[in-house]
C-alpha cells in the first residue's frame, strides 16, 4: 500500500495479515491512529511506509505517528519523516504517552509555506518512563510538532522525545514482564526471614513484545529496578553489567555471556542465575530448563537448573502450595475450606471454638497461627490453630470501636503482623514482630489527611496495598515499605504512595492476587460495582474483568494464581474457580481470606 500525496490518505503502514484503516490527511480536525489495530492478532506485524513526494504537513505527521507503531527495532521508517538534524537525536525510548482512543490532530494558525505546527491533543491514561515502568494517570494531553520544508518537502524538525500511542496500539506492541530483584529488608527482619537476601520481588515493566523480547527482558533486568521499587530491592548483578551474548538452545538451556565477571564465589553467581531464571520464565515460549552464566572471556561461571532456581522464587515466603481458604461464620467463628470442598469446618483452637467474637481475621502463611480482631474492633488476639492452643491476652487494643477500631490484620512472609488502628483521635499503622511484643508504629508521611481503612501486605515484605479514605472517596494506594534501625529497634516507613486505580472513585476491597497483581472491588463515578484484576502499576487488560456479581463487600485471592477467588455478598460466601462460575459455599459468613 502507498499513500497518495495531498489526498485523503491511507495510513502510513504495511500490515501483514491485517489491513490499514483510512485517514483524512488535512483540513478538518482528525483522529490519529486510534483503533487501527485493536483487533489485530498478537502475531500481526506492522511496518511503516516512507513519506511520499508532495505530502501535506498533516500527512507527514500522520505517517510519522503511524510509523512509530511498526515492529521495527530502531524506528528507521519513522525517522524518515524527520529533518536531517533530528534523525539521529530523536529518542523514541525515553517515554511513552498512552492516550485513550489516540491523538486528535489539528494545524495551528500562523502557518506559512515553509513553516507550520501541528497540534496533538487527547486524554492521557498512562505513561511509561525510560526504565519501562508503567504509571496510570488521568490528565489532558497536548503537544506540538513543528515542520519545515527540506528540499521542497515537509519534514518534522521539532518533536518531543518518546512515543504517543493509543491504548490499542500500546497493548498490541508492548507486553507486561515481571523482572525480579532481591528484597532489601533491613536488620529488623533478621531471625525471622531466614535467607533474607534471597527473597525475590517482582518489578513489572512493559517491553516491546515482537522485537527480541527475551533479549530486551535480560537487558531490562541488568539495567536495574524501576525508580519506585529501587529503594527496597537490590540486584545481584554488578552495576553496569551488560549481556554480550545470549542464546537459547533446543533443550531450553539459556546461556548468557556477561560483560563483567558474575561474582567472586559460587553463591553470588547462583543468586544472579536465579534472578535471571525467574525473570525469563515469564517470556520464554517453553519453560527454561537451565541457565548458564559466562565470564567476559566466555568461560562458564556457574549454572542453575529450573528446580534449583525455584528455591529463590517468591513462593518461598508466600505460603504453602496447598493453602486452605478461611472465613468467619455467622457465629463469629473461624472456619476453613480445604481444596474443592463446598462445606467449611471450624478450625482447631480458640478462634474456631468461638472464644473470641470475631469480626476479621488473618491466617499466618504457614497456617499454624491466626490473628483475630473482635467484632467491635477493640482488640487483637494471636493464637495457634491447634486443639491445645490457648487464647491468652490480646496483643493490641484500641480505645475506639466499630469502623473506628482496628482494621483486619495482615501477615507478611516473615511472620510479622500488620494492622491499622483507625481511631480518629490517634490513627496509626502498626507492625508486631512475629505477631507479638510491643507494636512498632509505622510512619506514613504521604498519608496526610487520609485514613487507612484496610491493608494487605505482600509476602515479600516490601509492598503494602491500602484502602485510604479522604473525604467521601476511598481509593487503593500502593506503598513501599522501607526498613531501618535494628532488630531490637526497627524503624519502618511506608512511603511513595501511588494510586493503583485512579479511575475508581470508591473502592470497597482489595487483595493480592499474584506477585504483581491485585484483585479490586470498586466502581467509577456514577457506574456500577465491578471486580477486576489490576497490576500493581495500575495497568489493566481486556481479560482482567471478573464475571459479574454485585454487592460484594470483601474479596480474597491467593498470591498463587491457580487458587479460586473468594467473595462475600450479604451473609454468604461465594467462590470462583479459575475455570468456572460463582458458587456459594456453606455455612454462611463473611470476611474471606487466604493465608497472608
Amino acid at each position: 500500500m502507498r499513500r497518495q500525496a495531498g489526498t485523503a490518505a491511507l495510513l502510513g503502514c504495511l500490515v501483514l495479515l491485517a489491513g490499514c484503516a483510512s485517514m483524512p490527511s488535512s483540513g478538518e480536525v482528525s483522529k490519529v491512529g486510534s483503533e487501527a489495530h485493536n483487533d489485530a492478532d498478537s502475531q500481526v506485524r506492522v511496518y511503516g511506509v516512507k513519506p511520499q513526494k508532495g505530502e501535506l504537513a498533516a500527512d507527514i505527521v500522520s505517517g510519522f505517528l503511524e510509523a512509530t507503531t511498526s515492529n521495527e527495532a530502531d524506528y528507521d521508517t519513522a525517522r524518515e519523516y524527520l529533518a536531517k538534524g533530528l534523525k539521529k537525536t530523536w529518542q523514541p525510548n525515553r517515554k511513552i504517552t498512552i492516550l485513550s482512543g489516540g491523538a486528535v490532530q489539528s494545524v495551528q494558525a500562523g502557518s506559512t509555506n515553509s513553516s507550520t505546527t501541528v497540534s496533538l491533543s487527547g486524554r492521557t491514561v498512562a505513561a511509561v518512563d525510560s526504565k519501562h515502568a508503567y504509571r496510570a494517570v488521568s490528565k489532558e494531553f497536548s503537544a506540538g510538532i513543528h515542520l519545515s520544508k527540506e528540499r521542497g518537502e515537509w519534514r518534522i524538525d521539532s518533536v518531543p522525545d518518546g512515543l504517543v500511542l493509543s491504548e490499542a496500539d500500546f497493548l498490541r506492541l508492548y507486553q507486561s514482564v515481571d523482572i525480579y530483584y532481591y528484597a532489601s529488608l533491613g536488620q529488623d527482619a533478621a531471625g525471622t526471614a531466614g535467607r533474607l537476601r534471597d527473597v525475590l520481588v517482582a518489578d513489572p515493566v512493559y517491553l516491546r513484545s515482537q522485537v527480541d523480547l527475551l533479549q530486551n527482558t535480560v537487558s531490562s533486568l541488568l539495567s536495574g529496578p524501576t525508580d519506585w521499587l529501587d529503594p527496597v530491592v537490590a540486584s545481584a548483578f554488578p552495576s553496569g553489567t551488560k549481556a554480550k551474548r545470549l542464546s537459547l538452545d533446543d533443550s531450553q538451556h539459556l546461556t548468557v555471556k556477561l560483560s563483567k565477571t558474575p561474582g567472586t564465589d559460587a553463591s553470588t553467581c547462583h543468586r544472579m542465575a536465579a534472578q535471571l531464571m525467574n525473570t525469563v520464565q515469564g517470556v520464554a515460549t517453553l519453560p527454561v530448563a537451565s541457565v548458564e552464566l559466562q565470564r567476559p572471556d566466555g568461560a562458564a561461571a556457574c549454572s542453575l537448573s529450573q528446580q534449583q532456581a525455584a528455591e529463590y522464587a517468591p513462593e518461598q515466603v508466600a505460603g504453602t502450595a496447598d493453602q486452605q481458604q478461611y472465613f468467619i461464620d455467622t457465629g463469629h467463628r473461624l472456619v476453613s475450606l480445604y481444596g474443592n470442598a463446598t462445606a467449611a469446618e471450624r478450625v482447631p483452637g480458640p478462634l474456631g471454638a468461638g472464644q473470641v467474637d470475631l469480626g476479621s481475621v488473618a491466617v499466618r502463611r504457614d497456617e499454624t497461627y491466626a490473628a483475630g480482631v473482635k467484632a467491635d474492633g477493640s482488640a487483637l488476639f494471636v493464637t495457634g490453630l491447634t486443639a491445645d492452643a490457648a487464647l491468652g491476652q490480646s496483643v493490641l487494643k484500641s480505645t475506639a470501636h466499630g469502623r473506628n477500631g482496628l482494621s483486619a490484620p495482615s501477615w507478611d512472609g516473615y511472620n510479622d503482623l500488620w494492622v491499622a488502628d483507625r481511631n480518629p483521635a490517634n490513627p496509626r499503622l502498626l507492625m508486631l514482630q512475629d505477631g507479638a511484643g510491643a507494636p512498632v508504629e509505622v510512619s506514613v508521611p504521604d498519608l496526610k489527611g487520609g485514613r487507612i481503612e484496610s491493608l494487605r501486605v505482600a509476602a515479600d515484605g516490601v509492598r503494602i496495598a491500602m484502602l485510604v479514605t479522604e473525604g467521601s472517596s476511598t481509593t487503593l494506594r500502593l506503598g513501599r515499605i522501607e526498613r531501618g534501625g535494628t532488630q531490637a529497634h526497627p524503624e519502618l516507613t511506608v512511603t511513595a504512595l501511588r494510586q493503583v486505580t485512579p479511575y475508581l472513585e470508591d473502592v470497597k476491597a482489595a487483595s493480592w492476587a499474584g506477585v504483581s497483581r491485585l484483585v479490586v472491588v470498586g466502581q467509577e463515578s456514577g457506574g456500577v460495582q465491578q471486580i477486576q484484576y489490576v497490576g500493581v502499576d495500575g495497568s489493566t487488560s481486556d481479560d482482567t474483568t471478573v464475571p459479574g456479581i454485585s454487592g460484594v463487600t470483601s474479596v480474597a485471592a491467593s498470591e498463587s494464581q491457580d487458587k479460586p477467588l473468594l467473595a462475600s455478598l450479604g451473609d454468604g460466601i461465594f467462590r470462583l474457580p479459575t475455570d468456572g462460575n460463582w458458587k456459594a459455599v456453606t455455612p454462611k459468613g463473611g470476611s474471606p481470606v487466604y493465608p497472608g
